[in-house]
């Protein structure tokens, strides 16, 4: 065994004194009020949670990523079969016919679409390398999902006849392309990773039922596992999702004071079951078009993630999706310190694992100390443990937090229970402090000069009044950049003008500029 070196004088000491190692993975990390864009790229690639592919527009997310990305997916998945959704999955292509069906959708994402033409390839003659075989143009050109509306609706034509086949409720994870020509990882990347519940009913009122139902579950997961507030409301006309009546949405602030579109649940009416020709017959015999839902949230939640919690020194994370909830970090200076040491923190990681709590025993002996702090604390594990020597001749155990770098000192007798109450706490404050920081950055403003004053120096979201026309979102768009995020469910009725016109205007809506 190679023996790390180590320093000499009181155990306690020793943490500390690898200020090199301990600044070596967070070195030239840009500051959040440096440089936000940059602070957040820098973050993603340092925590190893993804990277940029060789194709254009597309990511790698690595293991550490993914496996944030399937905790998420696992609570996500229970919660929809909880509800009584079952899971299915349907093409990756789609016909160009099926999406030239509802007019709304096919001009909602036509400028997004990726096409299949060609279905083989062959050598080219020159010998220059491979080439597509102009004999092998397909009759008609398949679309990479954008979204799966359109092939999931001709595949309900055939399943539903009758009332006694309804309601459907059906989710899919997949993967969906969109072209993006500016890319960010996890943000927005032409292909990325998501679900897309689809659900058909017999009335509007169990569509509707629905699609406020999901938007419950989203809200409850973002808030309750990300600890990350949102603001529930549903989209003006011009920011409904392309063939939808009615679209759901939950808004949350990131650190930079800009929103982020967290999930949305779609009515959709009738508009995909008439476009698909999807009838069945009530209880009285009489053909009727079915309702519709989709809603959907995606990798875009890492994201989020990312910005809403992390600070300077790397990711901070909710202990709900950490992939490790603590890491024990052994201190020694030779291989019978190491045997000691490792026997208590093996005896730590079985109560651990007994209590569902995720562990690592990092006892990999070619990475210093201070090394190792360093990484965990860049990787937003909540918990970091260091036991060494005289730990365990007193009978404890250095514990730090990541939310807060609190230091404090643990009986090891007592540390599993400390532990399982600390990662609650730790939940339960990156919940408030996000909350706080949200609150601190809503403003309420009366007048159009007022709100591009404020919108300029402090950013963060306005209440507002606005008329309800296009004409005037446009404006506000075009001369802030920022747009209506949403329409609060809970907005109380309130009198006013609108901002811009002065026209009657009966709530307040929130206008932020956003990812």
């Amino acid at each position: 065994m190679t023996v790390p070196e180590v320093l000499e004088g009181p155990f306690h000491s020793f943490y500390y004194l690898y200020i090199s190692n301990f600044n070596s993975m967070s070195k030239n990390l840009p500051t959040r009020k440096e440089d936000y864009s940059k602070w957040y790229n820098e973050l993603v690639d340092r925590a190893d949670l993804a990277e940029h592919s060789d194709v254009r527009g597309c990511m790698i997310i690595k293991p550490y990523g993914f496996a944030i990305w399937e905790n998420m997916k696992d609570v996500l998945d229970a919660k929809f079969k909880e509800t009584g959704h079952s899971n299915a999955y349907f093409p990756l292509f789609i016909p160009k016919s099926f999406l030239s069906k509802e007019a709304n959708h096919v001009d909602g994402f036509a400028k997004e679409c990726a096409v299949v033409t060609h279905y083989r390839l062959k050598n080219a003659e020159d010998g220059s390398g491979i080439i597509v075989d102009p004999d092998a143009k397909l009759e008609e050109e398949l679309i990479v999902r954008p979204t799966s509306e359109t092939i999931i609706w001709n595949s309900y034509k055939n399943w539903i006849q009758s009332y006694r086949d309804l309601p459907i409720l059906i989710n899919q994870w997949a993967n969906v392309v969109r072209w993006e020509m500016r890319t960010r990882l996890f943000l927005r990347t032409t292909e990325f990773l998501w679900q897309e519940g689809h659900t058909a009913h017999a009335t509007k009122a169990e569509a509707i039922v629905e699609a406020e139902k999901m938007l419950d579950v989203y809200t409850e997961f973002v808030e309750d596992y990300m600890a990350m507030p949102v603001i529930r409301g549903y989209k003006s006309e011009s920011e409904r999702f392309a063939g939808a009546e009615e679209t759901y949405c939950i808004e949350a602030m990131m650190q930079d004071t800009k929103a982020l579109q967290a999930g949305t649940s779609h009515f959709l009416g009738q508009n995909f079951a008439k476009a698909f020709d999807v009838k069945f017959a009530d209880k009285e015999g009489k053909l009727e078009h079915v309702w519709a839902t989709s809603w959907g949230v995606s990798t875009r939640l890492m994201g989020a993630l990312i910005m809403t919690h992390s600070d300077d020194e790397g990711l901070v994370l909710p202990p709900k999706l950490a992939p490790i909830h603590v890491v024990i970090i052994p201190i020694y200076k030779s291989d019978e310190e190491f045997a000691a040491v490792s026997a208590k923190a093996n005896e730590l990681v079985a109560k651990f694992k007994a209590l569902g709590i995720r562990v690592k025993f990092d006892d990999d002996d070619n990475r210093r100390p201070g090394w190792k702090f360093a990484e965990y604390e860049m990787k937003g594990v909540p918990v970091r443990l260091a036991i060494g020597p005289r730990d365990l001749a007193e009978g404890n155990v250095e514990l730090v937090r990541r939310d807060t770098k609190e230091k404090s000192v643990v009986t090891l007798e007592g540390v599993e229970t400390r532990v399982r109450t600390l990662l609650d706490e730790i939940q339960a404050n990156l919940l408030k402090k996000a909350k706080d920081f949200r609150e601190a950055n809503i403003h309420k403003v009366d007048t159009y000069a007022a709100f591009k004053e404020r919108l300029e120096k402090e950013g963060g979201f306005y209440l507002v009044h606005w008329d309800g026309t296009k004409e005037t979102e446009e404006k506000i768009k075009e001369e802030t950049k920022a747009t209506i995020r949403c329409i609060p469910l809970d907005a109380p009725h309130e009198e006013g003008v609108c901002m811009v016109t002065g026209k009657p205007s009966s709530r307040r809506v929130i206008i932020a500029k956003a990812y």
